[in-house]
């Protein structure tokens, strides 16, 4: 292995390290699904390594991974909506295997993970980012690119569609975001 390439590998190994929680927290969050978080974080970092990293990475490394991780959970949702499966077997495991979550809890956040998944891209990224990973307002902000007042705007209106989705299952309709 040449010096640029042991660079760079060295270079992505520390990214890794600093960086693989918010990476594997956002694709869950998005996914619901541990295996595809996992996948999602190989993937990126495969892709990286593979090419030359983009200057994003270096001055803003958290916003460029927060959003491949972000786009690519909802390429990997959208993916999985177009696949007919006709044995899987994780809808057998889920039955089963509640663990420490009662059926109702694991009911509500697959109802909460749909109406968030409603939201335009957008408006999910800003309630992943402040209800999954704490981020205050101007945090937010930083790291979309936008201002604080966007995406307070943003982050209200998003609740206010997800309680009025959230009504409408529990009274039994399947109202839209």
């Amino acid at each position: 292995m040449g010096e640029a390439p042991k660079q760079l590998s060295q270079q992505l190994e520390r990214i890794f390290d600093r960086h693989y929680e918010l990476i594997y927290r956002t694709a869950y969050s998005v996914t619901g699904s541990a295996a595809d978080a996992e996948d999602i974080v190989q993937t990126i970092f495969v892709r990286l390594l593979n090419r030359e990293l983009p200057p994003d990475l270096d001055t803003t490394p958290e916003r460029y991974l927060y959003r491949a991780a972000f786009n690519l959970s909802l390429n990997t949702i959208r993916d999985k909506k177009r696949e007919v499966l006709t044995d899987d077997m994780q809808v057998f495991d889920t039955i089963y295997d509640t663990g420490d979550a009662s059926a109702e809890d694991l009911a509500l956040d697959q109802t909460l993970r749909e109406a968030i998944a409603m939201l335009n891209p957008a408006a999910a990224q800003v309630v992943i980012l402040r209800y999954v990973h704490d981020y205050s307002l101007a945090d937010i902000a930083r790291m979309l690119g936008t201002t604080r007042s966007t995406v307070a705007v943003s982050l209200y209106r998003s609740r206010s569609r997800l309680r009025k989705y959230l009504s409408g299952t529990r009274k039994g309709g399947n109202r839209g975001v």
